[in-house]
Parts: C-alpha cells; sequence; structure tokens
C-alpha cells in the first residue's frame, strides 16, 4: 500500500496520529524526540519502534481510528496514477506494513479491497502490547491471494514501490511486476474527491493537518501560546459586546466573512433562523452578525459548553410535541436559531434536515455557514466534547463565512403548498446549492453509530 498506492511512502505522519489520537500528547512527544534516533534506522527497525510507542496500553477494544481518523489522511495521499491501476484490478490483495488496524478499515471500506492484509500486534488481557507477530502477513497474504484460485496464479500482476517492494515474498507468486520510484511518485497527482470509491462524509479526530515531523513540531511549540491565544478569544467573545469584540477578533487572527448582510425585516426580534451546522460556535457567528443576542437550541452539548456559552442555549427533548411546543415558546421571547442537521459535518456535505422548525414558524430565515480550521478540529464525538469550542479557538487563523438568505414561507415552494418535510428537504438543497456542498440522508444518530458507536446522546 505506502509503496504503490500512496504518494509518499513514509509511514510516519500515520503513527503520529495514533499517538496523538489514541495515546495522548505525552506519547506523541516521545515519537517526535525518537524521530531523529528512528530516521538513521532501517525499515523493519523503524516499524518496530513506532509500533512500541504508539500502540503499547493500549486497549484492543476502544481502538477504533482505523476506520474514524486515518481513513481521511489516507485518502489525501492516495495518487491518482496508483488508484486507476487498483481500479482496473478484478481481485485487489492490498498488503501494508502498518498494522492490520490501522489500514483495515480504510482498504476494504473506502477502495474496496477484498482481502487487505498487514501486520498483526499481540495482545494480552485485552491491550496491546506494542509487539507484533514475525512475518506473518506474507503468510496470510499468500493463502489469501491464492487458495483456490492456484490454477490462475498467471493471471496475478504486482505492483509495488522500488526499492522496498522488489524482494516482497508476495510478488513471487506474480507473473507480472510493476514498481514505482519515489522520483516517479512525486509527480502523481492527488485522487480527487469526486473519484472516491466511497464518499469521506464522516470522520473524527482532532488533528486537522498531516502531522509529519516538521509540522507535528510546530504544533507543540504553537500549543503554549495557542491556550492562552484561546482563553483570550473566549473572554472577548463571552464579556464584550459585538461591536468590540468583533473587530478585535480580528485582530487577534479569527477571521470571518459576511457574503450577504440580513436585511432589516429578516433581522427581527421574533425571527426563527436556521442553518447548517458546522461548530459550536454557529449561533455565536449568526447573532454577532445580527448585532443581538439569539437563542440557541441545542441536543447534547455539555454542561460546561453551555455555561460558558455566550448566548442562550436550551436543550430539546428529543420528544416531538415538546420540543415544538418549547421552540414556539422560545421564539416569542426572542430570535432563535435552530441547526436542523442535529450534529455536524466536516466534510462538504449536508446531513438530512429534521422538519421540525417548520412547524414552529411561519417564516424561517436560512442562513449558510462555512468554517475552515489548519491545526485542530472543533468537533468531536468523544466524551471530551466539552474541549470543541477550546480546539477551535486554538488554531492559528480560524475562518467563517456566514450567508443569510431570502426569507422563505414554510408552507410554500413555488406558490404550491408544500409538507414539513418538502419544506426542509427544499431549504437543505438551497443551503447545499450555495455552500456548494452535496446533500444526503443521513442523521445525527447514523454519524454517532459509524464514529463512536452510540447514539449521540450524553
Amino acid at each position: 500500500m505506502e509503496g504503490g498506492l500512496l504518494r509518499s511512502s513514509s509511514i510516519f505522519p500515520y503513527f503520529m496520529l495514533v499517538a496523538l489520537e489514541a495515546g495522548g500528547f505525552f506519547r506523541a512527544l516521545l515519537l517526535l524526540l525518537l524521530c531523529p534516533v528512528i530516521a538513521c534506522l532501517g525499515h523493519e527497525m523503524r516499524l518496530r519502534i513506532m509500533v512500541v510507542v504508539c500502540f503499547c496500553g493500549l486497549r484492543k477494544e476502544k481502538f477504533k481510528l482505523g476506520r474514524t481518523v486515518l481513513p481521511k489522511f489516507f485518502l489525501e495521499d492516495v495518487g491518482m496514477e496508483g488508484f486507476e491501476i487498483l481500479r482496473r484490478s478484478q481481485r485487489k490483495v492490498c498488503v501494508s506494513a502498518m498494522p492490520t488496524v490501522m489500514v483495515e478499515g480504510f482498504l476494504r471500506e473506502y477502495l474496496e479491497a477484498e482481502v487487505a492484509v498487514g501486520r498483526e500486534l499481540k495482545v494480552f488481557g485485552g491491550y496491546y502490547t506494542g509487539l507484533m507477530e514475525k512475518d506473518g502477513e506474507d503468510r496470510v497474504a499468500s493463502k489469501l491471494l491464492l487458495g483456490r484460485e492456484e490454477a490462475r496464479e498467471a493471471d496475478v500482476i504486482g505492483f509495488g514501490g522500488y526499492p522496498n517492494s522488489v524482494h516482497h515474498p508476495l510478488f513471487s507468486h506474480c507473473k507480472e511486476v510493476y514498481l514505482v520510484s519515489e522520483k516517479d511518485k512525486r509527480k502523481w497527482s492527488v485522487l480527487p474527491r469526486t473519484e472516491y470509491p466511497k464518499p469521506l462524509i464522516f470522520h473524527d479526530g482532532r488533528i486537522a493537518f498531516r502531522p509529519t515531523p516538521i509540522s507535528t513540531l510546530c504544533m507543540f511549540l504553537w500549543m503554549p501560546l495557542a491556550f492562552l491565544l484561546a482563553i483570550a478569544r473566549a473572554a472577548v467573545f463571552i464579556f464584550l459586546p459585538y461591536i468590540f469584540s468583533v473587530p478585535l477578533l480580528g485582530f487577534m487572527g479569527m477571521h470571518s466573512r459576511v457574503i450577504t448582510s440580513p436585511r432589516s425585516h429578516q433581522a427581527a426580534r421574533r425571527q426563527l433562523y436556521i442553518s447548517n451546522h458546522r461548530t459550536l460556535l454557529d449561533p455565536l457567528y449568526i447573532s454577532a452578525v445580527l448585532g443581538h443576542h439569539v437563542t440557541a437550541t441545542t441536543y447534547s452539548v455539555s454542561r460546561i459548553s453551555e455555561m460558558l456559552s455566550p448566548v442562550r442555549t436550551v436543550r430539546l427533548t428529543r420528544n416531538r410535541e415538546q420540543d415544538k411546543g418549547l421552540m414556539k415558546k422560545l421564539l416569542h421571547e426572542g430570535a432563535l436559531v435552530v441547526c436542523p442537521e442535529g450534529t455536524t459535518c466536516r466534510e462538504p456535505y449536508l446531513i438530512r434536515f429534521s422538519p421540525l422548525f417548520a412547524e414552529v414558524s411561519e417564516d424561517v430565515v436560512p442562513v449558510a455557514l462555512e468554517s475552515r480550521v489548519s491545526m485542530f478540529y472543533g468537533t468531536s464525538t468523544s466524551k471530551l466534547k466539552f474541549l470543541d469550542p477550546l480546539c477551535f479557538l486554538m488554531n492559528p487563523f480560524p475562518r467563517y463565512a456566514v450567508e443569510f438568505m431570502e426569507k422563505v414561507a414554510t408552507g410554500w415552494i413555488g406558490g404550491n403548498k408544500c409538507s414539513s418535510c418538502e419544506i426542509a428537504n427544499h431549504l437543505q438543497g438551497e443551503i447545499g446549492k450555495r455552500l456548494g456542498f452535496e446533500c444526503t440522508s443521513f442523521t445525527r444518530r447514523d454519524k454517532y453509530l459509524m464514529l463512536a458507536s452510540n447514539d449521540g446522546s450524553l
């Protein structure tokens, strides 16, 4: 996989992701400090040291990075040229020097590999020991590749990287072997998102960049200042009025862009606003553009986030009639912001809109939101969701774009009467068009089942 499919043959960034996301910052710092030593060793010894540092002591049943975090970074490193060769194959057997738990989810779910084989890790008492089985992947891959297809051995084609894959035992079963050098791979183009065999809609983890040794070092050097800057930004958000906080936050590196400001009739004090959901700061940015405070509905935001929120937040119960009555009451008291998706999505996709908002008000103002970060994601499905706003504010230059759309009647589409579900789907499509996002039928429950194996309640 590393030699013939990915543009970079370096596997250090993927182990650093494991260290950061599963092991914590101290484990990641140890791996970074060992980087100069690791660089002087042979491939097998480098691999064994990184496995020990990253996996030793991790609980096997809790390790989910192979399907929730790593696929995003693997996909971003796939070369279009290598993928074209893989796509032409009828039966795909992918072999990696990395542990199976790191690569199997990516290869089987996103590249549709029939067989994904890596190094097997030893387990004791339900915890990884940091040791690997010897040569297990070669034996297993050969057995899976041939098996009952042994009579068709002459049809097997091998593809890998030069020079690391030249003497791979699996290639002894191939009629032809094609190798690509590092020099050639530097000319490869990135696999476009539109060419992904399976769309990457949901992924987890805090790290938003590819953690090479240099970029990881920059992150550790930035973190002390980032923490202080995040506290200062939060204080400005909480304690200063918008007329002062907005320009001051811009001076502190928080870039925001208002594409279309709300008209006077849209900025009414008892107006319902619906928006797509990017981070917990969505209602705050809408409130800042409006110039007055709003109330925001939430599903399962942490209590700490609720207490520190500059705008009023009200937790919904997931009881349809009870939530409808609560939203009507809140709207009667003032402007209300609702995110019908019910959860955030980092990628350019929109989750299915809940139609409840259409039963609360005769008209709504849709708001299209886009956010970008360069170092830390301000969303997660972990039990540490209370850190979401802090992580967003720790980015050097977090960006937000806010666009207010025309007010829409909730009972009509193009002069024709419609149901609440129809208007929800219509507005999802309109916001998607404005942002260039693709609409999906996934729900909040789907996301949490996929990433956290729960229904998303705290």
